[in-house]
C-alpha cells in the first residue's frame, strides 16, 4: 500500500470514529451477549497495559472506556457501537469489545478461573469476531502471561494484531530493542498478524494508522467512507 492509500484510509477511519461511538453494554456471562450481527474487534491485555487509554483515542473520546470501568464490571466484556446508518433501527457498522485486563497478581482463584471461562468460550465461538488486538507494555514486552492469551488466540485460530503501548515511554534504542523481539516473537504464532503496531496514546503515535487497521479489519480493506 502506498503512502496515499494509507493517509485516505486513514483520514475515512478518522471520519467513522467522529460519528457515533455508544456504549452498548456488559456481559458477565455468554447469555447476556448482543446478537451476533455485525463484526466485534476485541481488546485484551494485561491490567494497565493502557487498554482504557487505547480506546479512548482510537474513538476520539476522553473518557469513553470509562463506562465499562465502574464496581462489578470489571470482569467483564463490554461492547461499544462504532457508527451507525442513518434509517432507524438500524444496526452499528461494528462493535469494539473491551475484554478484562488479565495478569491477576492478587485476584482470588476463583476470579481468575471466571474470567478464563468468559474469554475462553467468547474466543473460540463467537463467529463475529474478526481480530483481537493483544495490547503489549512496551517497556516490559511479552510477558508469560501474553503468550497464555496468544497461545488461547492460536488454538482458537483467531487472527489478532499485537499492539505495543506507551512507547513515549521508553528511550527510542529501547523502544527500538523491544520492537525487534517483538516482532521475532510474532512469528512464531500462527494466528497473529506479522506487522506490530508502536503506539502512544498520550502522544498519538501510531494511533491513526492502528484505528485504519481496525476500521479495515471490521468492514473490509476496501472500505472508503
Amino acid at each position: 500500500m502506498d503512502e496515499i492509500e494509507q493517509q485516505a484510509r486513514e483520514e475515512a477511519a478518522s471520519r467513522l470514529f467522529s460519528g457515533p461511538v455508544d456504549f452498548l453494554r456488559s456481559a458477565p456471562q455468554l447469555q447476556f451477549l448482543p446478537d451476533p450481527a455485525v463484526p466485534e474487534i476485541a481488546f485484551c491485555g494485561r491490567s494497565n497495559v493502557g487498554k482504557s487509554s487505547l480506546l479512548n483515542a482510537l474513538t476520539g473520546r476522553r473518557a469513553i472506556a470509562r463506562a465499562s470501568v465502574t464496581p462489578g464490571r470489571t470482569q467483564e466484556l463490554n461492547f461499544f457501537d462504532v457508527g451507525r446508518p442513518e434509517e432507524e433501527g438500524a444496526l452499528p457498522l461494528f462493535r469494539l469489545v473491551d475484554m478484562p485486563g488479565y495478569g491477576f497478581a492478587k485476584a482470588p482463584v476463583k476470579v481468575v478461573e471466571k474470567w478464563k471461562a468468559l474469554v475462553n468460550s467468547y474466543l473460540r465461538g463467537r463467529q463475529v469476531l474478526v481480530r483481537t488486538l493483544v495490547l503489549v507494555d512496551s517497556r516490559h514486552g511479552i510477558k508469560d502471561v501474553d503468550r497464555v492469551m496468544m497461545k488461547m488466540l492460536d488454538e482458537a485460530a483467531v487472527g489478532y494484531r499485537v499492539v505495543l503501548t506507551k512507547t513515549d515511554k521508553i528511550k527510542a534504542s529501547e523502544l527500538d530493542t523491544v520492537a525487534q523481539a517483538t516482532t521475532a516473537e510474532i512469528r512464531k504464532h500462527v494466528a497473529a498478524y506479522p506487522e506490530l503496531h508502536l503506539t502512544s496514546s498520550e502522544k498519538g503515535m501510531g494511533i491513526e494508522a492502528l484505528r485504519a487497521a481496525v476500521v479495515g479489519d471490521a468492514l473490509g480493506e476496501g472500505w472508503a467512507g
